[in-house]
């Protein structure tokens, strides 16, 4: 059993302090999922409480009438529309920290990039950090996986350019994640029966690394304070990390939020240590 408590004290409107740099914000968040995952065991015995500060004027508290509090996150997240990942709850975060941009698979549309730039160009002060945050079991990942198993399913899509569009950014990943299965596994491993399962749990991981890496081409170099990270969150454990790992298994060098691929040799050799480690090993076994 926990409780979980969002308290603001008006007394005391200055109790959050936000992070000052993109490495405080980055292990602000790291920590804040690492409390969420650790409260959340299903082998904890005793009671739990956590409480997670608000600052009172984020909800209008000593601000004039008729006025609005203003925004200031210091990150902003890309993540998946999934009901089953409450993004705030997921970085024991409350009101007015994070700018959350959701749609699903996690992609990089024209509207979700539109989204991210207004957040950087409004909140430089504030804003140190963007994630994107994927997450295992993705249904939209899923979708895109069976569509490079099967290539005719994608006809299904033809008369649907809104999904066909989502479906279209995964396949990137997808076809990655398939290519570093061969090499690691041969040739013949599309008919290990652990495939599919495989396959988009390597996907998925891709999926937010690419999106990531593209973030950082778009955003880093015009705003020297701000970085990017990525990470999916495992549904299992609640820890955002790398999927190296089964469930049970996880080691603290995968827990956490990563620095993208810097270029496309960087991209194949994170697919290839996804590929390599215990986790997808098991499923081909």
């Amino acid at each position: 059993m926990f409780d979980l408590i969002y308290r603001f004290d008006p007394n005391n409107p200055d109790a959050r302090k936000a992070p000052m740099t993109s490495e405080e914000a980055r292990l602000l968040l790291v920590q804040g999922n690492r409390d969420f995952a650790e409260m959340t065991d299903i082998n904890r015995t005793s009671k739990d409480v956590r409480i997670i500060p608000f600052d009172p004027r984020a909800f209008g508290w000593g601000v004039a009438a008729g006025e609005a509090p203003a925004q200031a996150p210091f990150a902003a997240v890309l993540g998946c529309a999934d009901a089953r990942v409450p993004t705030e709850m997921v970085f024991s975060k409350g009101c007015n920290e994070l700018f959350v941009v959701r749609v699903a698979g996690n992609v990089l549309g024209a509207e979700c990039l539109g989204s991210l730039r207004y957040a950087a160009h409004h909140f430089p002060s504030t804003l140190k950090l963007m994630i994107v945050l994927a997450h295992a079991k993705c249904g939209a990942v899923t979708e895109a996986v069976d569509v490079y198993r099967e290539p005719r399913r994608y006809l299904s899509m033809a008369a649907d350019p809104a999904l066909r569009s989502i479906a279209d950014q995964i396949l990137i990943a997808v076809r990655v994640a398939a290519m570093a299965l061969d090499m690691v596994y041969g040739n013949e491993v599309s008919r290990n029966p652990g495939y599919r399962d495989a396959l988009l749990e390597a996907a998925v991981v891709l999926n937010a690394a690419w999106s990531a890496f593209c973030l950082h081409r778009e955003f880093e170099e015009k705003f020297p304070g701000l970085t990017v990270v990525f990470g999916a969150y495992d549904l299992s454990s609640r820890y955002i990390r790398l999927p190296l790992s089964p469930a049970g298994e996880i080691t603290e060098e995968e827990k956490g939020l990563f620095p993208p691929p810097k270029d496309e040799d960087e991209f194949r050799e994170l697919a290839t240590r996804i590929c390599r480690g215990t986790l997808i090993r098991t499923m081909l076994c």
